[in-house]
């Protein structure tokens, strides 16, 4: 099994699609309720969905970016607004916080060996 997308909750999709455009995804459907991009490597995908009410999302979108601080500081510089920037966190991932134009929250971060194999992992018994 792989993961296919994540969709997200927004309450304008205009002001979304800008947003995740300038972010750097590539759009590859376009609707009046419903948007589609790819992430700039991989074949990751992730939706956004129009709705009409504001819905609480509480889940987190993480994406990866080894040369975080440059994308920081580009993003910065574009407008993007963070809440937080790239900080290390006691988990070994190095993250920067910030949250789309409806509140959905993501992390860019970068944790290269560690994403998949901390110190911690569970031993996988056969």
């Amino acid at each position: 099994m792989e993961l296919n997308q994540v969709t997200l909750p927004v309450t304008n999709m205009v002001e979304a699609v800008e947003f995740y455009l300038t972010l750097g995804f590539t759009q590859i459907v376009d609707t009046p309720h419903y948007a589609r991009f790819t992430c700039p490597e991989g074949s990751s995908t992730f939706s956004l969905s129009l709705e009409s009410e504001s819905a609480q999302n509480y889940s987190v979108i993480y994406f990866e970016h080894e040369a975080l601080e440059e994308l920081y500081t580009s993003l910065v510089e574009k407008g993007i607004r963070f809440e937080q920037p790239p900080t290390q966190q006691r988990y070994l991932w190095k993250e920067a916080i910030l949250s789309d134009p409806s509140g959905n929250k993501i992390k860019l971060y970068w944790a290269g060996e560690n994403r998949v194999n901390p110190p911690w992992k569970v031993e996988i018994k056969q």
